[in-house]
């Protein structure tokens, strides 16, 4: 059971936060930050007063069943409420530990989304195609903004690489379970004999760090410029525009020149940088709390195959929760996207819950 303590405490809370907003002094800037906060909590106070006065109900039907001289109809009316009141409270106390998990403040931040073609050859960067088609797809269903950052075409036309931001509401808690390695089955267009062949792609999904979130020395730095080349080798490019910037104190390394600008690959180069540092920092105290826990769901394990793509039997499957659906055309198309992520969100919570 939640302490008691813990939902007074959230009650206290609620009414404090309505004495502030209704108040004429309240400070301008806090404003926004604490309606925002008193909405959130709004959502779940009839449920926290229900929790609390459980107890005093339950005993209060209690005394009525114990009550033989009672009528038999009122008694079982009495019988019905209790059950409802125990089943209400189970649901209740579902909800309130739910909204009492820690937050993850990342999931409120936009996201970059970076797809690789694995093993598979051609085939591989043809389905690295096929994943950020996908993306873009649910991306324009669900009105959120994507913007290209660098991209790699292969021979075949497909993707050896493709970095994206994509911005909107709470966007990497929706695509956070999205990293790791997505395999497809499927035959080739260049297979002659009809064989159907596995392929992979890496996805990984790192929340989008601004400034404020962490500081990057200049003199952790080494930054190189170069000329942009294009497919072949070829020069496609006169002056040094491309950039590698590396951090020495990690070793991260990135490297941009799909714009002509030096200084506008610098920006974007920088941008990636932040957010693979900032997400090693999150995994780093994500680690030190849960040494002693194991999550299956949203490892970021960029190695770990998470779902499987079958053509030839129409198939797409995530191993993570054994979730198999039957549509895979659809899927591709983002049409039961959302079906995945709420099934894989609510294997998170359930984690989550039985951690506590």
């Amino acid at each position: 059971m939640i302490p008691r303590k813990t939902i007074e405490e959230l009650i206290s809370k609620h009414s404090l936060l309505e004495k502030d907003l209704s108040s004429e002094n309240i400070d301008k800037k806090l404003f926004a930050e604490k309606s925002k906060e008193y909405s959130e909590i709004n959502e779940i106070i009839t449920d926290a007063k229900k929790y609390l006065s459980f107890e005093k109900d339950k005993i209060e039907l209690e005394k009525i069943l114990k009550d033989k001289d009672s009528d038999k109809e009122f008694l079982k009316m009495a019988e019905i409420e209790l059950n409802d009141l125990e089943t209400q409270f189970e649901k209740n106390e579902k909800k309130l530990k739910l909204f009492l998990l820690p937050k993850d403040e990342a999931d409120k931040k936009n996201a970059i989304i970076e797809i690789r073609a694995g093993t598979g050859g051609l085939e591989a960067s043809l389905f690295a195609s096929d994943l950020f088609k996908m993306y873009e797809k649910v991306s324009h269903k669900k009105k959120w903004i994507i913007e290209l950052i660098s991209i790699s075409r292969s021979e075949a036309g497909g993707l050896k690489e493709v970095i994206a931001s994509i911005k909107g509401n709470n966007i990497y808690s929706t695509l956070k379970y999205e990293s790791g390695v997505h395999r497809v089955q499927r035959v080739p267009d260049t297979e002659t004999q009809g064989r159907v062949h596995t392929s992979a792609a890496t996805v990984a999904v790192l929340p989008e760090a601004e400034e404020v979130d962490l500081k990057i020395n200049d003199s952790d730095l080494r930054i190189d410029v170069f000329r942009a080349g294009g497919p072949g080798g070829q020069s496609v490019n006169t002056t040094d525009s491309a950039v590698r910037i590396t951090h020495l104190p990690s070793g991260i390394s990135v490297s941009q020149q799909d714009e002509k600008s030096q200084h506008k690959n610098k920006a974007k180069g920088m941008k990636i940088l932040r957010s693979r540092l900032y997400e090693l920092e999150r995994k780093r105290i994500d680690h030190e709390r849960s040494k002693d826990r194991k999550s299956k769901i949203g490892t970021g394990d960029r190695s770990e195959r998470i779902r499987t793509y079958n053509f030839p039997q129409g198939r797409v499957t995530d191993h993570r929760i054994n979730l198999t659906l039957h549509k895979l055309e659809e899927f591709l198309e983002g049409e039961m996207f959302d079906e995945m992520i709420e099934s894989l969100t609510l294997r998170a919570q359930e984690e989550s819950l039985s951690n506590l």
